[in-house]
């Protein structure tokens, strides 16, 4: 699991600064920005009202469901971690309400001890928790290498051959990505280096602490030729939606970081966190096993999905969540790396057993050696009534043509009824619409939902601006919590179903992913739009005659 890393180095890459700028040089004219928005949750507005594609979230509050009854809806976040101490999401949280929290005891006989408000898979008896783990492809490769390398196909036994074909698959993928994370390090490291001080020397010639857009809209400086700089600096922060040029180091920092801990752990072939949790991680079986620590090494991520699904909207406080009648069951199962299937799996049944209606699923990966049991714990979750919101990745991939897991259908072919998988979209309606790291698939991906450049809650009570379809999937999963609460009698499949035909239809050309080929939008998804809470809650007035 990690944020998208943005192409050519997203500071580069929007001309924020360059690495060769200097304060007599006047830089080219900065493109238009999108006019400015009053609030950073640009996704809650309305495309027509607002001119910003959101999925009218506020709108549809307003309009349609002051006044309207809720029920309560649970909704599991299989993630990092979350925390739980955040003021805008304390009071949101679920509880178990048979489990006394931090007693010793398993009060529910459920197996879990003080599992007050979720588990962690990825803890140890002892109170250790798994932080990095590898890639699939590493755990793979270094089962199959002793096996097979040195050997060729033909050397191989017939009855091994079909196992050297997935050691030579994986090999090579591998391999790929040994070769892109070390060039990627270099990059980023230069990158970083460079526009470091370039920010400090603006900031020196200011004689200013921070570079946010206030002080860049109106610069301490009379010099037309800093003036320009700091010009040309503000409308390319306006329309990335950064705070500040610091915020967008801190984005490459991360970036920086975790290609570091890519190179060091995820595809290192000798590393491996498991023995901490005390588990077999073979047997697909084995349900117990685990601790109650919901925060782990590094909630960031899980934090960040939670705010967007259910935020406190009454506490006056940061941000709104999608839903407001909502209590956010915390399932840690997914490592900074690859998750495994054994986890996922189990992470899914412990939703289901506890209650959640709906899961999110802000993770994938592109092997899934234990995909059976997986697929048994989403038929579970089918027969309970419990819809999955998967999101598609962040390698620009047409997911038509490779599968990424949890996959959309199952091994037999059939559609899986009671997921959706969502791509990510940006805030405007021209050429950029489509996030650039977001994967896609005319038949793989069903929706596109708001996923660049989103702002939510992270630890410490903060709140900062992340992107992905990590941050897309629990805009979905918002939407659906919202449609379950008002509209309780509606099932996973027919959620499901109104989510899809209620999507805004989009009729633009825009960039296909990682490229800058043009495309109809409508090719990058089953539906061809993007999630819309007001036409959903129109269609499902409909449907349920409410």
């Amino acid at each position: 699991m990690s944020f998208p890393l943005p192409s050519q180095l997203r500071l580069l890459a929007l001309g924020l600064l360059l690495p060769t700028l200097s304060l007599a040089q006047t830089p080219a004219p900065a493109p238009a920005a999108p006019a400015p928005i009053t609030t950073p949750q640009w996704y809650l507005l309305d495309p027509k009202l607002d001119g910003v594609m959101g999925v009218s979230a506020t709108r549809a509050y307003s309009e349609l469901l002051q006044g309207r009854a809720s029920t309560t809806v649970t909704v599991a976040i299989i993630d990092a971690g979350i925390d739980t101490a955040h003021v805008d999401l304390k009071r949101m949280l679920w509880h178990n309400p048979k489990e006394i929290a931090g007693n010793g005891k398993d009060d529910d006989q459920n197996g879990y001890v003080d599992d007050a408000y979720g588990w962690s898979f990825l803890g140890g008896p002892d109170g250790r928790n798994v932080d990095i783990d590898t890639y699939e492809d590493t755990r793979m490769l270094a089962r199959l290498q002793p096996r097979f390398k040195g050997k060729t196909r033909t050397t191989v036994p017939a009855a091994q051959r079909a196992d050297y074909d997935l050691y030579v698959k994986v090999n090579k993928s591998y391999n790929d990505k040994l070769k892109e994370n070390t060039q990627r390090l270099k990059e980023i490291e230069q990158a970083y280096t460079e526009n470091q001080q370039g920010v400090a020397a603006v900031k020196q010639a200011l004689n200013v602490p921070a570079l946010d857009t206030a002080t860049l809209h109106h610069p301490p400086t009379t010099d037309p030729e800093l003036l320009a700089v700091t010009q040309g600096l503000y409308q390319n922060l306006l329309q990335a939606g950064y705070p500040s040029l610091e915020a967008v180091l801190e984005e490459i920092k991360e970036a920086l970081n975790d290609t570091k801990n890519q190179l060091n752990y995820s595809l290192n072939l000798k590393f491996d966190p498991r023995g901490v949790v005390k588990d077999n991680p073979n047997d697909v079986k084995e349900r117990r096993y685990g601790n109650h620590d919901l925060y782990g090494p590094e909630p960031s991520h899980g934090t960040h999905v939670a705010g967007i699904i259910g935020a406190d909207r009454d506490n006056g406080l940061g941000i709104l969540g999608l839903a407001s009648n909502v209590r956010l069951m915390a399932v840690r199962a997914v490592p900074n790396g690859d998750e495994r299937d054994k986890d996922v799996a189990n992470a899914i049944r412990y939703a289901v057993d506890n209650g959640a209606s709906i899961i999110n699923m802000s993770f994938g990966k592109y092997y899934s050696p234990q995909r059976a049991a997986v697929e048994e714990a989403i038929r579970y979750a089918g027969s309970k009534g419990v819809l999955l919101v998967h999101s598609a990745g962040n390698e620009s991939k047409n997911l038509d043509q490779e599968m990424q897991y949890p996959s959309p259908v199952f091994q037999n072919g059939q559609r899986i009824p009671n997921m959706i998988t969502v791509g990510a979209s940006a805030r405007t309606n021209d050429a950029d619409l489509t996030a650039e790291f977001s994967n896609y698939g005319r038949h793989a991906v069903d929706v596109f939902a708001p996923g660049n450049q989103i702002y939510s809650t992270v630890p410490g009570s903060k709140y900062a601006n992340k992107s992905g379809t990590s941050m897309a999937a629990p805009v979905v999963t918002g939407i659906a919590a919202v449609l379950k609460s008002y509209f309780p009698s509606l099932t996973s499949t027919q959620l499901k179903r109104i989510i899809l035909q209620s999507a805004e239809p989009v009729h633009t050309q825009v960039h296909q992913p990682g490229t800058k080929k043009l495309v109809d939008f409508r090719e990058l998804s089953e539906t061809g739009g993007v999630v819309n809470l007001y036409r959903a809650v129109e269609l499902a007035r409909q449907q349920t005659a409410q």
